[in-house]
């Protein structure tokens, strides 16, 4: 069984650990909310995500990081053997935009993660009316894939957006073990 550790990060008070919560089906949690102190990890199985894995079964590992910067100096200790980003915002609050910029360059660019293995998931709050058109990400975030979140609306295709995004990560973990095992052979 193979580990695919998946950090859920941004902003406080986004939804984080409601979607880590939903995506993971999990119950924990449920009811008003509760901040995050420092990293909740969720664990679950999705038994033969991927196809081409030869019947390989992964274990998932969602950290669900507090948004508080006070957690700063645990981030490097979050971050390793990361194999994915998710970063979580409020499409409804124009200072998050600004916010997620620090967050990628810290979660991503500094762990010197691919594009790829980050998703950015605007996340619409009950009751936000979810406006999906008006606002631009700024460069580099607007290379990075951009899912939009409303659980009450369309929570299976974000449980789609999301399963599809697990998979793109197992196959640059297998591609990368595949390179890994050609140059000890080679």
């Amino acid at each position: 069984m193979l580990k695919v550790k998946i950090l859920f990060v941004g902003p406080s008070e986004v939804g984080k650990s409601v979607l880590a919560n939903f995506l993971s089906e999990s119950t924990e949690g449920i009811g008003s909310y509760i901040p995050t102190q420092g990293v909740r990890i969720l664990e679950y199985e999705k038994p033969h995500i991927n196809e081409n894995s030869k019947g390989t079964e992964y274990r998932f590992e969602l950290w669900d990081c507090g948004g508080d910067p006070k957690f700063e100096a645990c981030w490097p200790a979050l971050m390793k053997d990361s194999h994915g980003v998710v970063i979580v915002f409020n499409p409804d609050l124009p200072s998050h935009l600004k916010e997620i910029e620090t967050w990628y360059s810290c979660f991503v660019q500094q762990q010197q993660l691919l594009d790829s293995q980050c998703l950015l998931i605007a996340h619409h709050k009950p009751g936000s009316g979810g406006d999906t058109e008006n606002f631009t990400l700024p460069s580099p975030l607007n290379r990075l894939h951009l899912i939009h979140s409303s659980l009450e609306e369309e929570p299976e295709d974000v449980r789609m957006e999301f399963v599809k995004y697990l998979k793109s990560i197992i196959n640059w973990m297998n591609e990368n073990r595949d390179k890994e095992e050609m140059s000890i052979i080679t």
